[in-house]
């Protein structure tokens, strides 16, 4: 299991205690901290057996994760990409596993997520993701994103995309699919490296599984409202939502540049 923070501090605690609770325990989770200004939150994990830390400069989220990935045993069959912000159902694990002997042509598994409030410590009654998917335009959301968490979405399906929160993946089937090279781009320094990787594994014949049995809550790090978030990070995006579609190349990418010109020179 791989887990990167930034200063995470206000979310790392909830996350691992969740990860202690899994019916199914992970053989290791390896936390890769990407340039947090004080690792104070850090040390109480210094002696923690199941944990261990990597320290490194900030150099982002997909950097950060293939680096995490790098550092685990090659006899693992499985990892587990989490966010921090993101805290886990007991039986995750366990479910998760025993997906995988239930859909054998999956390469890579997600849950439903649901929204958390972390100054709260408590749950927002609304969804985070159900997948990840393209309006006709364009345009890449998080399906359910703001919406009641009621029965909706509630058929297991494969999807476009995954979510780079919460992937649970098959280490034969990434390492296969990415042919060598970095499993998370790493010129997508944070924003939607989790759907590059997911067009590139699709590409390969890797199968992308969402299922509604599987649940977990996510902070979502984007503010609810848009007029909220910082330039840098909108900018950001769009640059990455070009960048996604050289990467991958369709008609589509000329939403990506519109999007980019209203971000970059009227601040929309």
């Amino acid at each position: 299991m791989v887990i990167v923070t930034h200063d995470s501090g206000a979310v790392l605690s909830a996350c691992i205690a969740a990860l202690k609770k899994q019916t199914r325990q992970p053989d290791r989770i390896l936390i890769v901290d990407s340039g947090s200004t004080d690792t104070l939150y850090l040390t109480p994990y210094n002696n923690d057996t199941q944990v261990e830390i990597v320290y490194s400069d900030n150099v982002g989220f997909s950097a950060a994760n293939n680096l995490g990935a790098a550092n685990l045993p090659e006899s693992y069959s499985h990892l587990l990409f989490l966010n921090p912000d993101a805290f886990l159902d007991p039986d995750f694990i366990q479910k998760g596993m025993e997906l995988f002997d239930e859909y054998d042509e999956a390469g890579v598994i997600t849950g439903r997520m649901a929204g958390f409030d972390p100054v709260k410590m408590a749950a927002t009654g609304l969804l985070d993701s159900t997948g990840i998917f393209r309006k006709w335009y364009g345009r890449w959301y998080d399906r359910g994103q703001g919406e009641l968490d009621d029965n909706c979405y509630n058929v297991p399906e494969f999807v476009p995309a995954i979510c780079g929160a919460l992937m649970l993946c098959r280490f034969d089937y990434l390492y296969r699919a990415v042919k060598g090279i970095d499993i998370f781009d790493p010129d997508f320094f944070m924003y939607k490296e989790d759907i590059e990787l997911s067009l590139r594994l699709r590409k390969n014949g890797v199968k992308l599984l969402y299922h509604p049995e599987l649940r977990a809550f996510h902070c979502r790090g984007w503010e609810a409202e848009r007029h909220k978030v910082s330039f840098s990070k909108k900018i950001l995006s769009a640059r990455n939502e070009l960048l996604l579609y050289r990467r991958h190349f369709s008609p589509y990418i000329f939403w990506a540049l519109l999007k980019y010109v209203l971000v970059r020179f009227f601040r929309v």
